[in-house]
């Protein structure tokens, strides 16, 4: 089994086939978010720290960092957020941006073994951002497009993601290191799309042994009852497949629908976590385990 393996300081999280759903928390990103780029510009992250505790308190097992404010220094700002963030969780941290520059300065004060978000198949990428990542012995995000942009060809993006891969290993990055995003695009614009997401991903789940990602959220882009579509999606592309995905783990039907996937997917052994998050003691129960507690004391 393919393991990805990220840590913290404090704690590791395995990326597997055969582990649970990787939740990676979407929210510390400014893009769409005026009021956060405006703060984090001013060098105010009392919003990214707040974000960040949430996420961790509703269940996220890693945290997306990203700085991305036109017209800012954007790799200080993205190694203050990434040194704030470690601050105050204890989660691994994906180090998300697409200058070079910022995703070294995330990386020099990070302290664990950071996913890198991300490299892709164009050649000046390949060659700037694989050598970073190996020099801090990272994993990274491959994003299946290159030089002809996003291909509406299911089959040509995995072999960007295939060409990717092998890139990696010669500059020493094992397969395992690498975590494939096979790009969701808007189900709206094309209908076809959660299709091509849930075809590519088993097929770079078998023959790649990669394990893969996805900005969940895309899927839905432009139609209502986005969260619907969103949890329905997360739960159909794990069922084929999918490792993690950058999500909002603020919706509970977001964390529902992960959960019940790991329990239809072998991965929640005895449904403990399941039962623990939603098993309600009925009335009944508790007033027989009072009067128990009651007659074992007397």
């Amino acid at each position: 089994m393919t393991h990805t393996v990220v840590s913290s300081p404090t704690k590791e999280v395995v990326i597997g086939f055969d582990r649970p759903f990787v939740i990676i928390g979407e929210r510390i990103n400014p893009t769409g978010r005026k009021l956060l780029a405006e703060e984090m510009k001013n060098g105010d992250y009392s919003r990214v720290e707040a974000d960040a505790v949430a996420q961790v308190e509703a269940g996220a097992h890693m945290l997306d960092v990203n700085a991305g404010i036109p017209l800012a220094d954007e790799p200080a700002i993205l190694a203050d957020a990434v040194k704030l963030v470690q601050s105050v969780t204890d989660v691994p941290l994906s180090i998300d941006s697409s200058i070079v520059e910022a995703l070294e300065r995330g990386l020099e004060v990070y302290q664990g073994k950071a996913l890198v978000n991300s490299v892709t198949g164009e050649e000046d990428r390949l060659e700037t951002v694989l050598p970073l990542v190996a020099k801090h012995g990272a994993a990274v995000v491959a994003i299946s497009n290159d030089e002809t942009g996003i291909s509406e060809d299911p089959d040509v993006r995995f072999d960007v993601a295939k060409k990717i891969v092998g890139r990696a290993a010669d500059h020493g990055i094992p397969a395992e290191d690498v975590v494939v995003d096979p790009l969701v695009m808007p189900i709206g614009a094309m209908p076809t799309a959660g299709q091509q997401v849930f075809r590519l991903v088993r097929r770079l789940r078998e023959e790649l042994g990669v394990n893969t990602t996805v900005g969940a959220s895309n899927i839905s882009f432009g139609l209502p009852n986005r969260l619907g579509i969103n949890s329905a999606f997360l739960a159909m592309a794990a069922a084929s497949g999918l490792t993690s995905a950058i999500t909002n783990p603020l919706e509970a039907e977001i964390r529902q629908a992960v959960q019940a996937a790991d329990v239809l997917n072998g991965v929640d052994p005895d449904c403990v976590n399941w039962i623990k998050t939603y098993r309600q003691p009925s009335e009944g129960g508790d007033r027989e385990r009072r009067r128990t507690g009651r007659r074992n004391r007397g």
